[in-house]
């Protein structure tokens, strides 16, 4: 069958590659200029559709993101399946991944597996950690969409915590989509200005019971200050027991997506980086390092690209409080 599909393909993506284009581009479009317009994060759209192409390709089932995608003006369903059908195809016939998406071998993973590589380890360490927690905390919650799918059951209490317009266009389209949220209580919040821990308390959060934190895709967007901050707040002031997921970035990560293409198109919607770490010599001491500074004991790690002789572009990480 993978024979079959690889001949079906070939002249599939060939006929295909004008409307691929077009595809990519309406989705450049819709991700960039729409985003621009209406005040939201293009990054977070990138995850999203990541998401929904993992949801399609049978990676990981995520209905919700699928429906979500149907509600929001700023992404396009139409271009991803012109810019994917070939690959959709080839993946039906054979039921193999192929170029993209695709899961590589651990330490083999490139830029461009990025965003369905660290969902996938996120996705691990928090089936491992729900059970044992009341609460469940998504910091930069953007467009995520795990409190309204698998992890939601009887007993735990969610939180997302993003800015304000980030929110507010969630909600619209979540109801748009007919997406329940009442179980979600909803924390707009500045990580540079604001303190989480005080805006979580008047949100109900129990600072007495144990919780899970998720911080994905964010902390190379603050300061190393910020996220010192962040992490320092978290092992003060909530329960012992409680965990932290977050991912850490390569500072030669950081200086690459710095370069002036990249970071034009980051500033063009007002996202600039920020933090990374030296994982060019001895990453897993490094790592180990800054998160014992800051009085945390480190559970699990997934590195990135680790194969590299230039080391992971990558982190994700298990903190206990």
């Amino acid at each position: 069958m993978n024979l079959l599909s690889l001949i079906v393909y070939v002249p599939l993506q060939i006929v295909f590659l004008p409307f691929a284009i077009l595809g990519g581009l309406l989705v450049a479009y819709r991700q960039l200029v729409v985003s621009k317009r209406i005040g939201v994060s293009q990054t977070a759209i990138e995850v999203l559709n990541a998401r929904w192409t993992m949801h399609i390709f049978g990676i990981r089932d995520d209905e919700p993101t699928a429906r979500l995608a149907a509600a929001l003006p700023n992404t396009s369903r139409f271009g991803l399946w012109l810019a994917l059908f070939p690959l959709w195809v080839k993946h039906a016939i054979s039921r193999r991944l192929f170029l993209y998406p695709r899961v590589p071998e651990p330490g083999h993973e490139g830029l461009g597996e990025m965003m369905i590589v660290r969902t996938l380890h996120f996705d691990r360490m928090i089936r491992r950690a729900i059970g044992d927690v009341g609460q469940v905390v998504v910091m930069g919650a953007g467009y995520d969409m795990r409190a309204y799918g698998g992890l939601r059951r009887e007993g735990v209490t969610f939180f997302e915590l993003d800015q304000a317009k980030v929110q507010r266009h969630k909600r619209e389209a979540l109801a748009a989509a007919g997406i329940p949220s009442d179980h979600v209580r909803f924390v707009e919040i500045d990580f540079q200005i604001d303190a989480p821990f005080e805006k979580l308390r008047d949100a109900g959060f129990d600072p007495s019971r144990k919780a899970l934190f998720l911080w994905e895709g964010v902390t190379l967007y603050l300061s190393e200050a910020d996220v010192r901050s962040t992490i320092r707040t978290l092992r003060e002031k909530a329960a012992p027991g409680s965990l932290l997921l977050a991912d850490f970035y390569a500072k030669r990560f950081v200086d690459i997506a710095a370069k002036k293409a990249i970071r034009k198109t980051l500033d063009y919607t007002d996202e600039g980086l920020g933090f990374g770490l030296p994982f060019a010599t001895d990453h897993e001491r490094v790592l180990r390092a800054f998160v014992q500074s800051e009085g945390m004991a480190l559970g699990e790690v997934q590195f990135m690209g680790a194969a590299s002789d230039k080391g992971p572009f990558m982190v994700v990480a298990e903190m206990r409080i």
